[in-house]
């Protein structure tokens, strides 16, 4: 498992759902999925975050059927939560370069 840089939970979050809302495991199962299982996000992240994000205005959650039938909290983004994924890709891609850069150069 690698660790998460500061700030790459929210981008992460924000990017997985995207395409449509998932209950907190559902995020947390499909981060490990898409990163090849080398990202997994234990519930003392997840859930804070989860919260955090939703009191920003970032996501909403509304209790709803998991895939298996079981009740769940699904959360899905909100306009405000498309804007920060925008911001955070943004973000994201020149601390990637900057990081490139010195890895290249130093």
């Amino acid at each position: 498992m690698a660790d998460l840089l500061a700030g790459t939970l929210d981008l992460l979050i924000l990017r997985v759902l995207s395409p449509g809302p998932l209950h907190g495991f559902g995020i947390g199962e499909r981060i490990h999925v898409v990163s090849r299982k080398a990202l997994e996000i234990e519930e003392g992240s997840l859930y804070p975050a989860l919260y955090r994000m939703e009191a920003k205005g970032w996501l909403k959650a509304e209790w709803g059927q998991s895939a298996r039938g079981r009740r769940a909290r699904l959360y899905s983004l909100t306009k405000a939560g498309c804007s920060q994924l925008e911001t955070e890709q943004k973000n994201w891609s020149q601390a990637a370069l900057a990081i490139a850069e010195v890895l290249k150069n130093a």
